[in-house]
Formats: structure tokens, C-alpha cells, sequence
């Protein structure tokens, strides 16, 4: 009687603490989500205002400068709402956006979102793999530096400090003098043909936007696999006649993985807003190329729609990176009650 007497609100107990850590994860993501939509409507606010806030009238590019009627005016406005309030013209282009739809180019009079979707693989490709630069030679250099103290790892942090000074443009009007120009390794310029054509076209400038990012992580995996090496749980591990080997496999590299991982994929993310650039001096013809010349043109439509596609990326990335490294990390607190 007894027995079960003890037992029985026991058993409540412990699967009340084992929902505890799912309720407060769902609660974290849930929180997450939210923050996730207010930032992109904040940010579909300040994408639409500060376009219209720019100098320049889209009216200006619909007429080509020319002078037109007052009827041909008023046409143009009507078909384009020029003449709406700004919040009606947002909401109705907020809606738009929400259905897929970015509207009609002023320039190419066709859908907007046929024009970027035909641009974002060759944007997406570069990413791509200048992102797997960074975490392969980023990791591998910092772990190298980081666990192999001396001359080689000053020459590899010096190396990194000196590419970190190096802006992205230098760096690829560098590259292409010296492997496309003198020693005719790869392309000068372009995309390339489908499939391992258009990756070949892509090596050059996926080294040119990851190298800053590279020597960024590199530092980083050095500074942090340094701490875990120096901490004391380690030390004592190693003076107790442990192999150092499985001291640094189990210790050291899964403790210093996580704020690596997590600041390399922050700085992932920005490796979209560099992609402009990096597309512009070899003629990729991505979004980021397509992004400069729609500035030019004042074709308001498309750069609204680029913009925000950026900075959606960027704002989702975060979260999921927010997310995971809570996911991945049981020390991290997930709520107020928990923590």
C-alpha cells in the first residue's frame, strides 16, 4: 500500500518533466516564428518606403522622358496607381507579394517574378558554393591553427588577418587577372551553359566572395578550439593519462563546434548581400547584377522584389540558425521557467 501509495504521483511527475523541455522548445520556436513574420513585414515596409522616398519618379521611365499628353499621363498613372495613396499602393503590393505576384516590370513590361526567377539560380549556385568554401577550408584551417600551436599557426592566422583586410571587389579583379587573364585556368566572365559548365563559370567567383568569410571562420574555429584546449576539464583530463587524441574529439571539438558552426552560418547569410557585388564584376547575370541595373533604370517593381528577397533570406536564415543551435545545444535555456 505503501508502495503505490509512493509510486503512483511519481510517475506524473516524471512525464510532467519530460513534456516540460517540449513545451518550452514548441513555446522558443513558436516565439521565433512570430519574431520571424514581424520582422519581414517590418522590413516589406521599409523596402517599399524607401524606394518612393528615393529621388527620381517611375512616371519619368514610363514616358522615357519625353513629353506626353496630360490623357497619356493620367493613363499611365491609372494603370500603374501612381495617383493612389502610398499605404493603398503597399497594401496592394503587399497582397501581390503574398500570392507570388511582384507585379510588372516598368522596363520589360512582363511579370516581375518571371524576370528574378529566371536570374536566382545563378545567384543561388554562388551562394551555394561559396558556402561550402567557408565551412570546409574555414573549419579546417581554424582547427589546423588551433590545435597545432607555433609557426603554423601564426602563418595561417597572419594569412587570414590579411585577407579579412581584402574588399570582396579587390579580391576578385585580383582573381581574374591572375587565373582568368594571365594563366587562362577559367572564364574571364559569365554564368556558362547548363549543368558543370555553369559550376566552372562559378568557381572563381565563389572564391572570390567566400575568401573574407573563409579567413572570418578560420579565426574563429583557432579562438575558440585555443579556449577548450586551455579550459580546466581538459587539462585535467589529459594530466590524468587520457589519450589527447580522444580528449580533443570528445571535448574539445564538440564544445568548440557549436559557437563556431553558429557564427559561420551567420556569416553564410551574409554572403548574399555580398553577391551583388561579386556578380557585378564578373557578369553573372544574377540577381545581384539584375539588382544594379533596375536601380538604374528606376524600375521600382523589381527592386522591390530583390530587396525583399534578400532580406527574407537573410531574416529566415538567422531564425533557422537561432533555432538549430537551440535544438542542437541542451545547455542553452529555451524559456523563462526552464532557465
Amino acid at each position: 500500500m505503501s508502495d503505490t501509495t509512493l509510486t503512483a504521483p511519481a510517475r506524473p511527475a516524471r512525464a510532467k518533466a519530460r513534456r516540460r523541455p517540449a513545451g518550452a522548445m514548441l513555446r522558443f520556436v513558436a516565439t521565433r516564428v512570430v519574431g520571424l513574420v514581424v520582422t519581414l513585414f517590418i522590413a516589406s515596409l521599409v523596402v517599399f518606403g524607401a524606394l518612393y522616398a528615393a529621388p527620381g519618379s517611375p512616371l519619368t521611365y514610363l514616358t522615357h522622358g519625353r513629353t506626353v499628353s496630360p490623357e497619356a499621363v493620367a493613363s499611365i498613372k491609372a494603370e500603374y496607381h501612381l495617383d493612389d495613396p502610398v499605404w493603398q499602393q503597399y497594401l496592394r503590393w503587399l497582397g501581390g507579394v503574398v500570392r507570388g505576384d511582384f507585379g510588372t516590370s516598368i522596363i520589360y513590361h512582363q511579370p516581375v517574378a518571371s524576370l528574378v526567377g529566371s536570374r536566382a539560380f545563378a545567384t543561388t549556385l554562388l551562394v551555394l558554393m561559396a558556402a561550402a568554401i567557408v565551412l570546409v577550408l574555414g573549419l579546417a584551417l581554424g582547427t589546423l591553427a588551433g590545435l597545432r600551436p607555433g609557426w603554423l599557426s601564426r602563418s595561417v592566422m597572419a594569412g587570414a588577418t590579411a585577407l579579412m583586410a581584402v574588399p570582396t571587389f579587390v579580391g576578385a579583379v585580383v582573381l581574374i587577372l591572375v587565373f582568368a587573364v594571365d594563366l587562362e585556368w577559367f572564364p574571364v566572365f559569365g554564368a556558362g551553359g547548363a549543368g558543370l559548365d555553369e559550376v566552372y563559370h562559378m568557381v572563381l567567383p565563389s572564391i572570390a566572395l567566400a575568401l573574407a568569410s573563409v579567413a572570418f571562420v578560420a579565426r574563429l574555429a583557432q579562438a575558440a578550439i585555443r579556449q577548450e584546449l586551455s579550459a580546466d576539464h581538459v587539462q585535467t583530463a589529459i594530466s590524468r593519462g587520457l589519450p589527447r587524441g580522444a580528449v580533443v574529439r570528445r571535448h574539445v571539438m564538440r564544445n568548440a563546434a557549436m559557437p563556431v558552426l553558429t557564427v559561420a552560418g551567420l556569416t553564410i547569410a551574409g554572403l548574399i548581400a555580398g553577391s551583388v557585388v561579386v556578380e557585378q564584376v564578373f557578369q553573372l547575370g544574377g540577381l545581384g547584377q539584375f539588382l544594379v541595373t533596375s536601380v538604374q533604370q528606376k524600375d521600382f517593381p523589381v527592386v522591390q522584389a530583390i530587396c525583399l528577397m534578400y532580406v527574407a533570406a537573410f531574416i529566415v536564415l538567422n531564425t533557422l540558425i537561432d533555432i538549430a543551435y537551440t535544438l542542437l545545444d541542451p545547455r542553452v535555456s529555451v524559456g523563462k521557467k526552464d532557465s
